[in-house]
């Protein structure tokens, strides 16, 4: 009995492993096998086991997509403001298991608001709560009700939001629902106090917050401080009518520097010396100093002797003082980063504090300097490879390798650098995650999944990233990992990255560096005679594969490509369309790096360097530079964006061409190039 329930067992197993290994019967002969001994038999199935689990595990989930019920969807949504005829109802039947129905329902709410809703909005917000399908419901109706003047309605709807308007109507109503005003008031200072106008809805309540005696002398000046750094200056006139007589003076004074820092050079303008004109001056001084640097010196020193400046703005003018010098390489930035303590430096003031010594391959006083870094930065890969190279230069050789050998196995620019260095392989510590089918399964479950992928189907992809965003919130984060392994599987590579990052797991380097657009990216980068894996780079430093990314400057695309040089590269203006179509986006970017490769001599750090900075700003940045290594260079680049861009897509360029047990190509030729004349 126990010898057939084995046979049974056995020949069970061996079908799923047939099935799922997709291996031909001719090679495992089961009648064979059939009559050898139990015990060999069973041994045999404990391996197989194990091979079969693991290929079960990594099978891909390949989603599939139902067209059928994608354009019942894309033809109801385009009659949701006709939602009463039959053909809109027709279609809405036969999607009552599409992921993506409750959009429909959301968009018929959103058509046509009512009072007479107000149970069935409620309803559905409170079903679809904090998921994308909510806020734009209740935006809309939460504005409706305020308009309507129906307090317990909009109390009911309200939830918390960064919206001013909203938030003003929410503290008026609840003023008028009886509760008091030092609760409510203190809240509206904080609505008050931003750097520009609010919306007119909050005037009311403003009007009642200044009657109470909340707008002090005090606050207005926080709030003018808040529109000339950074905020609108154009509403300090404004704020100083606000002032008492005698004090206007100073909040004009202000809105001029603020429009023009070389006011602080004429001192005769802060007649007075008191502490708001020593404010008034800190404030211009740390603003001329990037326009007119000399000019900015000359005045400090003479305010000097005639002001009183606390220690935190003296401390925050040489802070100042100490960047915009070192990142014009004026020949004053040394004498002003030495003003600063070592202990007292932030990350990005040590930076420049140190390039200045590697700028001036001052090995010696780097080694002085880089000793005593605070704890915090000591263990950072970045210093601890300056230490070693330092140590090399200055004939310490072996201790120095020794500390290069740490590095050495670091998949990091850092580490690729100390590899080469030591003429050793890069090792890319390639950890992948393996997930079974049922996790899979567990997680494209959730119906925020189900939406998400569903957008993602359609091409949808700002509605399917909110979803996705969504779906987050609801998972582990072994899930989010499962989920990230679906998109992938899925060609969704910007989510997997991302995903990866946000859990912290950075060890799949498959996942997180995918050869996501091969076809186009190969063709077009061979076409431009560039190599392929420095295109991949650059795409996925620039949009981590996202096709429809926007910067906040205005690049668009996969390969992040401003109109202006798309324009000068085909010589027609193109549109967003144009642009954020995948091929036409790669075609023009590698075009582009060939064209940079080539105004730089074929020096693809330089041509890096500019794709992201600009080849005018590159070209200044090289101006009266003797020879020097190459990775000084790169970490002594004065814009810290650049910088860190050059570094990063060098690393990405090796892992996407990296070959196993070799050492790399391509931080060898890093390590042996000068940049300058």
């Amino acid at each position: 009995m126990v010898i057939a329930w084995s046979a049974v067992f056995y020949s069970i197993f061996i079908y799923l492993v047939l099935h799922y290994t997709g291996m031909n019967k001719s090679l495992l002969r089961i009648n064979e096998l059939m009559s050898s001994s139990l015990v060999s038999k069973m041994i045999f199935i404990l391996a197989l086991a194990s091979f079969s689990v693991k290929l079960i595990a990594s099978e891909p989930l390949k989603l599939s997509v139902d067209k059928n019920q994608q354009q019942n969807f894309i033809k109801a949504e385009k009659l949701t403001h006709r939602s009463h005829t039959a053909k809109y109802k027709t279609l809405y039947n036969h999607l009552h298991n599409y992921p993506l129905q409750p959009y429909l329902d959301q968009q018929r709410l959103l058509n046509r608001l009512r009072l007479s809703d107000a149970s069935e909005i409620n309803a559905f917000l409170e079903k679809y709560k904090h998921t994308p399908l909510d806020w734009p419901l209740r935006k809309k109706w939460l504005n409706y009700l305020a308009r309507k003047n129906q307090g317990k309605l909009f109390q009911k709807a309200y939830k918390s939001t960064s919206n001013a308007k909203l938030n003003c109507y929410q503290l008026n109503f609840s003023l008028k629902s009886g509760l008091p005003e030092s609760v409510i008031m203190p809240q509206v200072t904080k609505l008050w106090l931003v750097g520009k106008s609010q919306d007119k809805a909050c005037d009311t309540l403003f009007e009642q917050w200044y009657k109470t005696g909340y707008r002090t002398t005090d606050v207005i000046w926080q709030r003018i401080a808040l529109a000339a750094d950074g905020g609108k200056h154009t509403l300090i006139p404004y704020l100083t009518k606000l002032l008492p007589k005698e004090q206007q003076y100073l909040a004009s004074l202000w809105h001029k520097v603020r429009r023009d820092p070389a006011m602080v050079s004429k001192l005769k303008y802060f007649p007075n010396k008191s502490i708001r004109e020593t404010e008034i001056l800190t404030y211009g001084l740390k603003r001329l100093i990037w326009r007119y640097p000399d000019s900015a010196i000359r005045s400090y020193r003479k305010a000097k002797q005639k002001f009183t400046f606390s220690p935190l703005q003296q401390q925050q003018i040489t802070e100042k003082f100490a960047i915009a010098l070192s990142a014009k390489n004026h020949h004053a930035a040394q004498l002003w980063l030495d003003k600063l303590s070592l202990k007292s430096l932030n990350g990005d003031m040590l930076q420049w504090r140190l390039a200045q010594a590697l700028k001036q391959q001052d090995w010696a006083r780097l080694i002085v300097e880089l000793k005593q870094l605070p704890d915090e930065y000591r263990d950072e890969l970045k210093w601890k490879y300056w230490y070693a190279r330092a140590l090399i230069e200055t004939d310490t050789v072996g201790r120095g390798e020794f500390l290069l050998q740490q590095l050495a196995n670091e998949r990091h620019y850092y580490g690729f650098l100390a590899a080469s260095y030591l003429q050793s392989p890069v090792n890319l510590q390639h950890k992948p995650l393996v997930f079974t089918l049922a996790e899979k399964h567990n997680v494209i479950d959730y119906p925020a999944a189900k939406r998400a992928f569903e957008f993602h189907s359609l091409g949808r992809l700002r509605e399917a990233r909110s979803e996705w965003n969504f779906l987050l919130t609801q998972l582990k984060n072994r899930e989010k990992l499962v989920a990230a392994k679906i998109a992938n599987e899925n060609n969704w590579f910007d989510r997997t990255i991302f995903t990866l990052a946000d859990v912290g797991y950075l060890d799949d380097v498959n996942l997180r560096f995918p050869r996501a657009f091969d076809k186009e990216i190969s063709l077009h980068a061979s076409a431009q005679k560039i190599t392929p894996a420095w295109a991949f780079a650059i795409a996925r430093r620039e949009s981590s594969f996202m096709a429809d990314a926007h910067s906040s400057v205005g690049a668009k695309g996969l390969m992040q490509l401003m109109p202006n040089t798309a324009k000068n590269l085909t010589k027609n203006k193109v549109n967003n369309r144009y642009l954020l179509n995948a091929d036409n986006n790669i075609q023009l970017g590698t075009q582009y790096l060939k064209q940079l490769l080539d105004k730089n001599k074929g020096n693809q750090v330089l041509a890096t360097a500019a794709y992201n900075a600009g080849p005018y700003r590159v070209r200044s940045w090289l101006k009266n530079i003797k020879s020097v290594p190459a990775d000084v260079w790169i970490e002594t680049i004065p814009f810290k964006e650049t910088r860190n861009y050059v570094k990063s897509v060098l690393a990405y360029q090796e892992i996407y061409q990296h070959n196993p047990d070799q050492v790399s190509q391509l931080f060898e030729q890093v390590i042996n190039m000068s940049i300058g004349d």
